[in-house]
């Protein structure tokens, strides 16, 4: 007879909202649990063999070729992306389809990850076999070290027995997710022994939104000090100090800003146009005040190490809409204006 928290609302008219919410945070929970519960084991010293799984998957000097059927093969699908974004190339085998011609996509110096949660899966056992006799590394992944799996693997990760998050305890679903969760911590934990770098990342993410984020702010940047950017000295009067920012950019697009230098050329603080408006509005005769009195001194800035990100992240924390970018010293080489960021969609309007 079917678990009666499966009955549809329809089956069941009692069923309201709250037990509705009541079930879907038990499925949650089902699901967090059995991924702690190996992190547990982890922790508790059960740790042996994770690092002659990472051992062997840092030995590889091809790919990393995942495989598994059913729902074990979609959850290594996003294993092996995983590896690959992390800088490990990785592809994926389906193994009935490698007894059918595919075996030739396992080169010399890859490594087979092998998933299944029974551990007896006929495709998957039959491949791991097929491997074992060519002499391939294997590591396999199911939910016992006694499995059939586990005797045809060279290193194994067990995920002990797992209750589904399905009240039916059939549909494949904590224990899917748990499969997943040691995939992502592996290729994690070989990433870091490899030192893998936000630079490295950036090379394997050139497109979409991680990969802008991860761009040096000075590729970005429009106003650039020398060509389109004015910075005067801080003790000019605010008139003069306007006179001689028009004349930098005079027939060239204009930033919302500009920056003030003291003595040795470094960012004293920044003026921009709504400083302006304000000030005009307040107090005309302080056109003739030096501009150090009222523009924002020491103002929130970037370096020309930062990221795109970086910048992103400053204005939503600040929001401000022009931050300065500056060289080593302190000194101004541009400035990052809000709309360079909406046009990289980075921020929205």
């Amino acid at each position: 007879m079917p678990d009666a928290r499966f009955q549809s609302a329809d089956a069941n008219a009692s069923t309201d909202a709250a037990d509705e919410a009541a079930f879907i945070a038990d499925a949650l929970a089902a699901e967090a649990e059995a991924v702690r519960r190996i992190a547990d084991g982890v922790r508790a010293g059960f740790a042996e063999n994770w690092r002659k799984a990472v051992d062997l998957l840092d030995a590889c000097k091809g790919h990393i070729i995942v495989s598994g059927m059913g729902k074990s093969g979609l959850v290594g699908a996003k294993i092996s992306a995983t590896f690959s974004s992390l800088g490990q190339p990785s592809s994926v085998l389906h193994p009935s389809e490698a007894v059918h011609g595919d075996l030739g996509r396992v080169r010399r110096g890859d490594i087979v990850m092998l998933l299944s949660y029974s551990g007896t899966t006929e495709e998957v056992t039959s491949l791991a076999a097929i491997l074992q006799a060519d002499g391939v590394p294997r590591l396999g992944i199911s939910s016992d070290d006694r499995s059939d799996l586990a005797r045809l693997c060279d290193v194994h990760i067990s995920l002990g027995g797992i209750t589904e998050a399905c009240p039916l305890n059939l549909a494949p679903t904590a224990s899917t997710t748990a499969m997943l969760a040691i995939g992502d911590a592996l290729a994690l934990a070989l990433a870091r022994r490899r030192n893998f770098t936000e630079n490295d990342f950036h090379r394997a993410h050139p497109g979409g939104m991680l990969g802008v984020g991860l761009r040096k702010i000075t590729e970005a940047l429009r106003f650039r000090v020398g060509h389109n950017l004015p910075v005067v000295s801080e003790s000019l009067p605010v008139r003069e100090a306007l006179i001689e920012a028009r004349n930098v950019v005079e027939g060239k697009r204009r930033a919302g800003a500009i920056l003030l230098i003291d003595d040795d050329g470094r960012l004293s603080g920044i003026f921009t146009d709504g400083d302006l408006r304000r000030l005009v509005l307040d107090d005309p005769s302080a056109m003739l005040r030096p501009i150090a009195e009222v523009m924002t001194p020491r103002p929130k800035h970037l370096t020309v190490d930062d990221l795109v990100r970086d910048a992103e992240r400053v204005m939503r924390e600040h929001r401000v809409d022009e931050i300065p970018v500056l060289d080593h010293e302190g000194k101004p080489v541009g400035l990052v204006d809000v709309q360079d960021l909406i046009a990289l969609k980075v921020v929205r309007e």
